[in-house]
């Protein structure tokens, strides 16, 4: 499609456009807020790879949307670029097509139905919008594309393999020239980017925010900078914890196949070569739902093994109550991209999915990166933390995340865990064991309001006289013997009493969370059934987070089974035994021991 716009009457007479920066910011500049005047055109940008077996380069179907005077006045800017496969339409999400969580483990799961094909939208020109008004009146233009075998884009779509890394990729180098770039998805007339620097910024939530960390894993030249939002940067942290097969909370039955089906969009003449290679051949024999081991599956969609090339500053955001895209997908990466020497900083909320950075730290950001203003952002603190009852737009600084003042503080239970057990920096021998019996049927929300039950064990601190901060990674360890070769096992931090008024917080109640298949008690990748009635050490981290928690809480330790929210369903009845005296929690306090034994005196 032929570039269009609208030249305004005198346009000529005027001054140039240009982008004003102030305070290390870019402005908002008149001459680019008409979105009237702004240009748009659409593009195929021509890939690397083939990944839906045609014989031909994949080409992606990418939007453009620039200011008129890169037309008319020559004015070359950065480009803001977001990706995704939501873009051209999903397929049903109710949840007869999804995995039946009443599963046995070590079992062939049972199959589910597949969601009618998504709607092939055969002529979209205008991807999305999104953006648009953040960034165009600031002197960026804003480029959107779809990933592979979605919408208009050729290919399969893969769910994290190497060819959503790529794609993204191509559409950079086409932004600096080094790729081709056509106006039809099958022709050859070629489209440039010359009103394009060659500096590109990624941004986006959720899938959407992964996709910039896929391509700057590729150490694309020209990829200067990525904001990305609750990204998913491990398909298996995603759909396993620690050898157990957990879903995403809110989504109950979704697995790696589920999410393809959903975003499979693309050419239906292709999808049939998608769904038998990529869905019912590479995912079917590499997913590993009936034991949830770590394999080169899904090695090979984790972000983290293929960070080495990345040469973009990562501005990572994420909620420490996501329990959908979990708080640690985005610090295992930032603290990986901080030890590597990159230009890093962390942008945390109490709130769930989503949330972006405050508007003034994106720009501080980008206007340092693609705009290569001197503004001392390098120099900022690396973290900015909104603090529990306070405005996202108002984080609080630090140093880094997590604290740099929070030191390991051991707890030990102590019996009682049906009603309420004991937690505290005393070591008392001679506990014994405690029992579980996993009934899947309760929640975790009920099983930590309940005055006694089989179904958990619950350890809690005396009341809190003043507040305790939490941060970064609950470390739990255990003895646990079961009465099966296999079973669930689920850890909850909780603040209590349990708050249920209608002005409670999503972080009044839960403080962080875990989940652990005793089967892989020595390897993530290699599990093995165990032995009934003989104990096992298990050791693991809980969610990371940083939680003030008010005087007047107790802090409560919830050991269970099965998670009916997160974990498969097993048939009730299997008892777990746990040794207390080689049970302890590792809990980060800022300031160490001394400020949390003053706050557990009696």
């Amino acid at each position: 499609m032929t570039p269009v716009y609208l030249p305004r009457a005198g346009a000529a007479d005027e001054k140039k456009a240009a982008p004003v920066f102030k305070d290390g910011e870019a402005q908002i500049v008149p001459g680019f807020e008409d979105d009237k005047l702004w240009i748009h055109h659409d593009l195929w940008v021509e890939t690397e790879f083939d990944s839906d077996g045609n014989g031909k380069p994949d080409r992606m179907h990418v939007s453009v949307t620039r200011q008129r005077q890169t037309d008319t006045e020559g004015l070359k800017v950065p480009a803001v670029y977001v990706s995704s496969p939501y873009f051209s339409g999903t397929a049903s999400g109710t949840r007869n097509f999804f995995w039946d969580p009443r599963q046995e483990h070590n079992q062939p799961p049972p199959k589910h139905s597949d969601p009618p094909s998504v709607k092939f939208q055969h002529r979209r020109v205008v991807i999305s919008k999104s953006h648009w008004k953040d960034w165009l009146p600031r002197g960026f233009a804003v480029v959107h594309s779809a990933s592979p075998g979605t919408g208009l884009s050729q290919g399969c779509p893969t769910i994290g393999g190497d060819n959503e890394s790529l794609a993204p990729k191509a559409v950079v180098e086409w932004l600096n020239g080094r790729a081709a770039g056509f106006t039809t998805p099958t022709g050859n007339r070629k489209v440039e980017a010359f009103w394009c620097t060659g500096n590109v910024g990624m941004t986006g939530t959720s899938y959407n925010g992964t996709i910039p960390l896929a391509c700057a894993t590729t150490g694309v030249d020209g990829l200067k900078a990525i904001i990305p939002i609750a990204p998913n940067t491990s398909y298996y942290h995603y759909y396993r914890s620690n050898g157990l097969v957990r879903h995403p909370g809110g989504y109950m039955g979704e697995d790696i196949d589920v999410l393809y089906n959903y975003v499979n969009s693309g050419d239906p003449d292709r999808r049939e070569f998608c769904n038998c290679n990529v869905r019912d051949k590479e995912m079917a024999e590499g997913f590993a739902r009936d034991t949830g081991d770590y394999n080169d599956f899904w090695a090979g969609r984790d972000y983290l093994n293929d960070l080495k090339p990345m040469k973009a500053a990562l501005l990572m955001a994420h909620g420490f109550n996501d329990w959908n895209v979990m708080p640690e997908h985005s610090v295992r990466i930032y603290k990986a991209a901080q030890a590597a020497g990159l230009p890093v900083q962390c942008y945390f909320h109490q709130a769930g999915h989503g949330g972006q950075p405050p508007m003034k730290m994106m720009n501080r950001w980008f206007t340092r990166y693609l705009y290569n203003v001197e503004n001392g952002v390098e120099n900022d603190p690396k973290a900015w933390i909104v603090r529990e009852n306070e405005d996202r737009q108002k984080p609080t600084s630090y140093a880094d995340y997590p604290n740099p003042g929070a030191k390991l503080v051991t707890l030990k239970p102590g019996k009682g865990g049906s009603q309420k057990g004991t937690l505290a920096l005393t070591e008392s021998d001679g506990q014994g064991t405690e029992k579980i019996v996993d009934n899947f049927s309760f929640s975790g929300s009920t099983l930590a309001k309940a005055d006694w039950t089989q179904h958990r064990l619950l350890y809690v601190t005396d009341p809190l006289p003043q507040p305790v901060h939490i941060s970064g990674f609950a470390k739990f360890r255990t003895r646990l013997a079961c009465n099966k070769p296999a079973a669930n096992f689920s850890v909850w931090l909780v603040s209590l009493p349990w708050n249920e008024g209608s002005k409670a917080k999503i972080y009044d109640n839960i403080i962080t969370r875990g989940w652990a298949d005793p089967q892989n008690y020595k390897s993530l990748t290699d599990g093995e059934p165990l032995e009934p009635g003989k104990f096992y050490d298990l050791e693991f981290e809980l969610q990371p987070d940083d939680h003030i928690v008010p005087a007047g809480q107790q802090i409560g330790l919830m050991i269970f089974s099965s998670d009916r929210e997160f974990t498969l369903w097993p048939k009730p009845g299997t008892e777990l035994t746990i040794d207390l005296d080689a049970t302890s929690l590792r809990l980060p306090v800022v300031g160490g021991e001394a400020p949390f034994s003053a706050a557990t005196k009696p």
